[in-house]
């Protein structure tokens, strides 16, 4: 006797639906994969590339710019 079979499988997907619904189980997913990935960096100590560094935090755009001038003496 196999422990695990594909019709336990079956039987865990349709517990699935029913206990959180069609809409609910993609949401979960992408939940638990972006734990998922947060925790094996966490262990690697590897940085996450997809993380805004500082240096486009400050950045001043032309448009800005014109708004940090003091306005013109009369």
């Amino acid at each position: 006797m196999e422990f695990f079979q594909p019709w336990h499988l079956i039987i865990v997907a349709v517990l699935l639906l029913v206990l959180f619904g069609a809409k609910r189980l993609p949401e979960l997913g992408k939940g638990l994969g972006e734990g998922w990935k947060g925790f094996k960096e966490g262990l690697s100590g590897a940085p996450d590339p997809n993380a805004k560094t500082s240096d486009t935090a400050h950045t001043v755009t032309p448009k800005a710019a014109d708004e940090l001038k003091p306005p013109p003496a009369a």
